[in-house]
């Protein structure tokens, strides 16, 4: 199995665009410790012929740009002027840096799109995404626990987990942590192989670490180091929790709450720009890699 980290921040990108956060100053300033990230995605795919994008971030074009296995084929029969190897999209959720993207792939091309009950009608519902007409990008709901083919030769299973509305959707008569498959998470795997895809989650319990436990790889949120950092920023007035976010350190922290699992590849991916472990160097970094995870630059491309 091939996967590409498209982007690896969170929403906003490394920098945000209007943040003076200590870690974005060092990315406008072009520290080679605080590479540029844009807003994650990723990519799949077991043949490298046909690839299942796992959420379409706000910079989708800027990645496809970056990744040439996602780039038109050079000729293929039957296709005219159109091609892409981009034949599925599963959305995690209705994050504005998960679905946005989906615009940029208006142009004529076929593609499924899969997400859960909740997240399609959320697209269905706002008319500017009738730019991807169902004939031509068919909607195809999730049922969390049932596994799905997609692209590439993967199977993907979805499951729920705690988090939290879309932030457009807060204050709309919703409740905050929305209904059951709000927010998901994916298994991904093929026939040896097992990776847990976690973008947003707002607390680790049992179910999930038995759901993590032996995956080959993990990928998951690392929104914010603690809890409290934009609150000490002065960044925002909302905890990590508040944001439907647990945070890579404390007590209740990932790197605790899954320290004694058996994973192949821990990968933090969702990085807030404020967060210090995004920046080469820091005693953050250097304590989430003592703690095995890694903290990733777009463009890596992992072989399983």
């Amino acid at each position: 199995m091939r996967i590409l980290l498209l982007g690896t921040a969170a929403g906003g990108g490394f920098p945000q665009w209007n943040c003076r956060a200590p870690t974005s100053l060092k990315a406008w300033q072009g520290d080679p410790a605080a590479p540029q990230r844009t807003q994650a995605s990723i990519a799949v795919s077991r043949d490298g012929a046909a690839w299942t994008l796992i959420n379409a971030s706000p910079d989708l074009r800027a990645q496809i740009m970056a990744n040439p296995a996602l780039w038109p084929a050079q000729a293929w029969p039957g296709e005219g002027l159109r091609h892409s190897p981009i034949a599925d999209v599963v959305l995690t959720g209705g994050e504005i840096d998960f679905i946005t993207g989906l615009l940029s792939l208006r142009e004529g091309h076929r593609f499924a799109l899969h997400g859960t009950a909740e997240t399609l009608g959320t697209i269905d519902a706002n008319p500017i995404f009738g730019a991807l007409p169902a004939e031509r990008v068919p909607r195809r709901p999730i049922a969390l626990d049932v596994p799905f083919e997609v692209a590439g030769g993967v199977t993907v299973t979805a499951f729920d987990v705690a988090g939290k509305v879309p932030l457009y959707l807060e204050g709309a008569g919703n409740d905050l942590t929305g209904r059951k498959g709000t927010t998901i998470g994916l298994e991904i795997t093929d026939d040896t192989r097992r990776v847990v895809f976690v973008p947003g989650c707002a607390a680790i319990d049992e179910a999930l670490r038995r759901r993590i436990d032996g995956a080959d790889l993990l990928l998951f949120d690392g929104t914010l180091w603690q809890d409290d950092e934009m609150i000490l920023l002065g960044a925002s007035a909302k905890t990590g929790y508040r944001m439907g976010h647990v945070s890579m350190s404390g007590p209740d922290g990932t790197m605790a709450r899954l320290a004694d699992l058996s994973i192949g590849r821990r990968i933090f991916i969702h990085i807030n720009t404020t967060n210090p472990a995004l920046v080469d160097g820091t005693s953050q970094r250097a304590a989430a890699t003592a703690a095995g995870w890694h903290v990733p630059v777009d463009g890596e491309e992992i072989h399983l």
